[in-house]
């Protein structure tokens, strides 16, 4: 039934007139109100903005980065579509480049032209034509919010007028040739060009794992914190990173263990300030004689900067962490024995006069038996010397600006899980039974499954950081986040275990088995998904389950769309450890008025190159599911929420007409 025709009664009135109230600050009178109800009705006709969503980008902050400034490939769609026609392909990829890259490329074009003013002028009649089709589905409000300050004004004219127009055209043209004459062109193309990434992208979504392996996890947090427009599904690896934020020391062990078995030291010293002096001065001393085989750093082939002596240096500081890491989990497992995590202590299984060790029984050669920090009669004991180093790598952790912003903004743009447009996100799995039922999870004596369970242990997780929280509580929320990292139970892992120990010192395979939970077998049943989703409320005719953290196996025949289309699995392997395993390096599903399309990318060369030669990644676009009909605002949840908001403006407009609430002349500043 449309709002206008919604019928009213003074009963209702009389139950809403609190709301109806508030709401006359804004609108107070007949006039303002009836206006706000045609400017919303007409949003609610507009296209449906355009979704992207990202899943484990583990550190790959160039090739994150270069995503977001071409937007999956629709930007160079669009300048094609435009100029396909009267362009030549060299042209094309120029002027994506500049939209991608607009101060650096922009230099070197100019460099190149003998013509600096027929440069510009024909650089921004291009833009603005590229603008102007990337702002047609938002309202000018909208469009008026993306745009600089200082070049708002100009801007939305060249958008709304029309060189081709003959009465405006002279008007058209000598804004043009203002901007440059005044000296502006520069900042404006600057301007221009990121206005069109900005507004190509409606909506992002991450759905976990901005951290670990690759160098950029700091450079791809400055991106979003700034980025503003998008939301975050927590993943593993950020769930470990904000452990060791709030504190938690094994957590920090894994954290340093993971970054130098990829060699990625970046993040950790450029990014965040952390001190691994002392780390490197223990390993030397205390790993002198060790070799460290099994702990030699894990390097991509273009990714060789390392000599010997480092590489050496990398291994000791490996191994050296790695049992800390190991001391940490066992005195953490006994301190919360609810959890179930003792079968994960193995250094007190530990026989290393004879190079064994006795795992359910079984004895299994040890590949290295070196352990010279570990006491067989308390072998969970930190030396005095790991005991200085953990306090002084807690402190560099505690104490680092740059991180405690970025899990901030996680915290604030991030949840375990999110409802959008009757698609329900989350990074890993949901603990289920073997006949696909939701599993009941213990967590603080209570029982939970499904979204009761999402909503506890996202609650659970920002109590690490609420200052108000009480001490036992925050105790067990900082100290739960390992569980999340590796607990059977946790939706983030949802595994046996983790076979960290095994895979460093027993070379039987069976021992390094991490049984996957039912979930990763379950979910390509369209019957379980459909009950998750019911369990979750997510509504609509074309509803989704949309996740990451399973690296899709492209080349080994897997396919990321499951379950008769109901679930879609996008982590393609944005970290260049994976694109051995995936095939390719990346997904991008796009979410636009017309369905879901899917898509694909191969490994990005750099920045430099994409600058220099116009090279764009390389991707390839599946289509997923269409629909019948172009959506629009009011088949989102946005649309529902003005809807609500039109319905209550009708509301205000009886009880006006009624005379139930009086009218006013003047009104605060609408919002």
């Amino acid at each position: 039934m449309s709002p206008v025709a919604q019928p009213y009664t003074l009963e209702k009135v009389k139950n809403d007139r609190r709301v109806l109230e508030l709401l006359s600050n804004n609108f107070p009178n007949v006039s303002a109100a009836s206006t706000e109800i045609i400017n919303l009705e007409a949003i609610l006709n507009l296209p449906k903005g355009t979704e992207h969503f990202i899943a484990d980008i583990h550190g790959e902050h160039e090739a994150f980065r270069h995503i977001l400034k071409n937007a999956s490939g629709n930007i160079k769609r669009k300048v094609k579509e435009i100029y396909g026609n009267s362009m030549r392909d060299d042209d094309i990829k120029s002027l994506c480049t500049l939209i991608y890259y607009p101060e650096r490329k922009l230099e070197l074009m100019k460099a190149e032209e003998k013509e600096l003013d027929n440069f510009y002028n024909i650089t921004l009649h291009q833009l603005v034509r590229v603008l102007q089709s990337v702002s047609s589905k938002y309202t000018r409000s909208k469009v008026r919010k993306a745009l600089p300050k200082e070049f708002a004004y100009i801007i939305e004219e060249l958008l709304h007028e029309s060189p081709s127009d003959d009465d405006k055209q002279a008007y058209f043209n000598r804004i043009i040739e203002t901007i440059i004459l005044t000296g502006q062109a520069d900042a404006f193309i600057v301007a221009m060009c990121n206005v069109i990434q900005r507004l190509s992208i409606d909506l992002l979504h991450i759905l976990g794992d901005v951290f670990d392996r690759g160098p950029g996890a700091h450079i791809i947090m400055d991106t979003l914190c700034d980025y503003g427009h998008f939301d975050m599904q927590w993943g593993n690896h950020d769930a470990l990173w904000m452990g060791a934020a709030a504190g938690n020391d094994a957590c920090i062990a894994n954290v340093l263990r993971l970054s130098l078995r990829y060699g990625n030291m970046a993040t950790l010293e450029d990014g965040y300030g952390i001190n691994l002096v002392p780390l490197a001065t223990f390993a030397m001393e205390t790993y002198a004689d060790d070799p460290c085989e099994n702990f030699k750093p894990r390097l991509n082939n273009d990714d060789i900067l390392f000599d010997d002596k480092t590489r050496r240096l990398l291994a000791q500081m490996h191994k050296a962490i790695a049992i800390i890491q190991f001391k940490l989990e066992g005195r953490l497992a006994d301190k919360r024995p609810e959890w179930g995590m003792q079968s994960r202590k193995l250094l007190d299984k530990l026989d290393t006069a004879r190079s064994v060790i006795t795992i359910g029984g079984k004895e299994y050669p040890l590949k290295d038996s070196l352990f010279p920090t570990v006491d067989p009669d308390d072998p969970y004991r930190l030396t005095q010397e790991e005991q200085e180093l953990v306090s002084k790598l807690h402190h560099s952790f505690m104490i680092s600006e740059r991180l405690r912003k970025h899990i901030q903004c996680i915290l604030s743009h991030g949840c375990m899980y999110t409802v959008c447009n009757s698609n329900l996100l989350f990074h890993a799995s949901m603990p289920l039974n073997a006949d696909g039922t939701l599993k009941e999870v213990e967590l603080r004596g209570g029982r939970y499954k499904g979204r009761e369970l999402f909503t506890r242990i996202g609650m659970t997780m920002r109590a690490a950081f609420n200052n108000d929280t009480a001490p036992d509580e925050k105790d067990f929320a900082i100290d739960y986040y390992w569980y999340l990292w590796c607990g059977p139970d946790s939706p983030l892992f949802d595994k046996s275990k983790m076979a960290t120990f095994e895979r460093y010192f027993i070379d039987d395979k069976e021992t390094h088995r991490e049984e996957k939970g039912n979930y990763y077998e379950l979910r390509n049943d369209e019957k379980v998904c459909d009950m998750i989703l019911d369990a979750f409320g997510v509504e609509g005719e074309h509803r989704h389950i949309i996740n990451g953290h399973v690296p899709v196996r492209i080349s080994k025949g897997e396919t990321p769309v499951r379950a008769n289309g109901k679930l879609m699995v996008i982590d393609g392997g944005f970290a260049k450890a994976y694109h051995d395993t995936t095939g390719i390096a990346g997904y991008t599903l796009v979410y636009h008025s017309r369905g879901f399309q899917l898509v694909q990318h191969e490994p990005f060369s750099s920045t430099e190159e994409a600058i220099h030669n116009g090279t764009d990644i390389v991707s390839t676009t599946q289509l997923v599911e269409l629909t019948n009909h172009r959506m629009r605002v009011r088949d989102t949840d946005k649309g529902r929420e003005l809807s609500a908001q039109i319905e209550e403006l009708m509301e205000l407009l009886y009880a006006y007409r009624t005379g139930m609430i009086k009218e006013r002349t003047t009104s605060k500043p609408h919002q």
